[in-house]
């Protein structure tokens, strides 16, 4: 026994884990961080494995909102600290099926009443094997497995508040680029109306009153043109934080963004798509995977009413002339007379009403969501279309102004206020059209439709550079 006891010892030691420092260096993680780009060959790979189709020129000089989209799931950090949370889940798994240690007690005793020429020392040796009863520990595997699902159906979650936040600055910027486009046009028209009117002014043909209005709408459309391009610079800036990548990394790549699609308004305000954004959205499951693991709790709690069984073996050797050696068997039970764990069980029931309560109102505010951003998208899309009634009466009314200017029965300063007011029915229609995209993807957000995740999602990753 004394030579087993060493090796005992050591081969308990050799299968411990042992720290490995792993020390942040904020300067190097900002480097890589800065260095982010669309140009890399593993996001290339990422790109075409997901979108599933090739590209033939890289880096890709365009990219659309889907590009966008997997580019965002590739980087942003909000994902892989959503992924560190599964794995901490993951881990508490283990922690719940690990299995509870036998403990060894030695007790030497000295007797200095042994007669003869033998040791006084009686070594005593006792074991304790705890046994578990009930089903404690499956019950902890169970309930460790729910939140694990829940953490993992978080990144879904996490990803989408990412697709949200890319749509949402992706459309203001392009919304902003167009709206700037128009208002420079409409900067050049006010130029050459106030011009015209000064020639008149000089002629004595009009009054100064006349010029002073157009200088004043001229001041007015060079400010918005300026806040315009200041609101574009603005959400480009933001559209590089949704992806996860420094503004930088958008240099010298053209930002796509459909705005007259509509594409997917079917998909989303079905019937069908509120029935599964009911019962199937990453929250709505994520839900109800931690009221499955109050329910686990609860029945934890209640198996621990049942007391564990110890054994206690035990071994003596008495070195006295008989040379004894002794063995005995312990058992141990503890009595639940006292205390039967009433109190933590009433807390598990109470932390199980509180899941279904949350579960509740998860689902309440889903639905409230749902209506609402419907009832938005439903009022944008009528406003859209009677600005566009308008916008197709200006366009025909500049049409023929053109052809009035071209008989001779309008002169160019009418050519040039019909031109501007049909680009001030342009600029009203793109705010439409943008406040209808806003909609559209409120609803997406709330049905979470139409994009499908990829599963690389669910994948460890660490600070990807160039």
């Amino acid at each position: 026994m004394k030579r087993l006891f060493p090796f005992l010892v050591l081969g308990v030691l050799a299968g411990c884990s042992r720290f490995q420092p792993r020390p942040l260096s904020p300067g190097e993680s900002a480097a890589q961080l800065e260095g982010r780009a669309l140009t890399n060959e593993p996001l290339r790979t990422f790109l075409e494995t997901n979108l599933h189709r090739p590209f033939i020129s890289w880096p890709a000089p365009a990219w659309d909102f889907d590009m966008l989209t997997l580019a965002a799931f590739y980087y942003h950090p909000s994902l892989e600290v959503a992924r560190a949370e599964w794995r901490t889940a993951q881990g508490a798994i283990k922690t719940a099926g690990g299995r509870l240690n036998p403990s060894v007690s030695v007790t030497p005793a000295y007797d200095y009443g042994i007669p003869g020429n033998y040791s006084p020392w009686l070594p005593l040796i006792t074991f304790d094997i705890p046994i578990e009863t009930a089903g404690k520990r499956r019950r902890r595997i169970e309930q460790a497995q729910f939140l694990s699902e829940s953490a993992r159906l978080n990144i879904a979650t996490a990803a989408w508040q990412v697709r949200s936040e890319l749509r949402s600055s992706l459309l203001d910027f392009v919304a902003a680029q167009q709206r700037a486009q128009i208002l420079e046009r409409q900067v050049a028209l006010q130029k050459d109306i106030r011009a015209r009117l000064e020639q008149q002014l000089q002629a004595g043909a009009i009054a100064t009153a006349e010029i002073t209005a157009a200088r004043v709408a001229l001041a007015k459309v060079s400010v918005d043109l300026a806040d315009a391009q200041s609101q574009s610079a603005e959400a480009r800036a933001r559209v590089a934080e949704a992806v996860g990548v420094p503004v930088s990394a958008l240099n010298r790549i053209v930002l796509n963004f459909d705005l007259s699609s509509t594409s997917s308004t079917d998909l989303i305000t079905s019937t069908e798509a509120r029935r599964a954004a009911l019962q199937g959205r990453s929250d709505i499951l994520a839900g109800l995977a931690d009221y499955a693991a109050s329910q686990a709790a609860l029945q934890l709690e209640i198996a621990r009413q049942y007391p564990d069984v110890h054994l206690s073996p035990g071994y003596s050797w008495n070195q006295g002339s008989a040379g004894d050696s002794q063995w005995q068997l312990g058992i141990t039970v503890e009595l639940p007379v006292l205390n039967r764990n009433q109190g933590p069980i009433a807390e598990a029931e109470a932390r199980r009403a509180a899941s279904a309560a949350r579960f509740l109102a998860l689902q309440a505010r889903v639905i409230g969501q749902i209506d609402r951003s419907f009832a938005v998208y439903e009022a944008s899309s009528k406003s859209l279309s009677s600005l566009g009634t308008l916008a197709a009466a200006q366009k025909a009314l500049h049409q023929s102004t053109q052809a009035q200017y071209q008989a001779g029965a309008a002169d160019q300063l009418e050519l040039l206020s019909s031109e501007l007011e049909l680009n001030t029915a342009s600029l009203a229609q793109l705010g439409a059209q943008a406040k209808l995209q806003q909609a559209i993807g409120a609803l997406e957000d709330a049905v979470q439709r139409p994009l499908e995740l990829p599963q690389a999602i669910f994948q460890s990753s660490s600070i990807k550079a160039k």
